[in-house]
């Protein structure tokens, strides 16, 4: 089995251990079937939307790393899914564990959120694409 041996990852991102196919694609399905419309409903009510968005082009980016991929599915599965340690549903704090999710994954592939996937993240919020956003456009 062939190993992802991204060696632009920071040290403390670097592993021998495989991508576990299976949770990778349920996560990449679960963040297909629902992020543009959790991002729809609640992009106006958390300060992270720009962060996440971002971390979904990066993501999608083909020359991003299997391992940062999964890190990103992971992140973004926690948000699409309702039932998280704190519900979203919670005025105030609903969102404050998903946010440090978000914060976490960042902060380990930083490096490998490049500019035009934070322009674009940018371009997609500013003018409200986000109803018509797709990763093929």
């Amino acid at each position: 089995m062939a190993h992802d041996t991204d060696d632009t990852s920071p040290p403390d991102f670097q592993s021998t251990a495989p991508v576990n196919s299976e949770i990778y694609n349920l996560n990449y399905n679960r963040v297909q079937r629902s992020f543009w419309s959790k991002l729809n409903r609640v992009a106006a009510k958390i300060p992270f939307a720009e962060n996440a968005v971002a971390l979904y082009i990066c993501a999608v980016d083909s020359t991003t790393s299997i391992r940062v991929r999964a890190a990103i599915f992971a992140a973004l599965a926690y948000f699409v899914v309702p039932t998280d340690m704190i519900p979203d549903f919670l005025a105030g704090i609903g969102y404050s564990d998903d946010a440090s999710v978000i914060t976490a994954v960042i902060s380990l592939i930083a490096k490998h959120i490049l500019p035009s996937h934070r322009a674009r993240a940018s371009q997609i919020l500013k003018h409200d694409v986000i109803n018509i956003y797709s990763p093929g456009q």
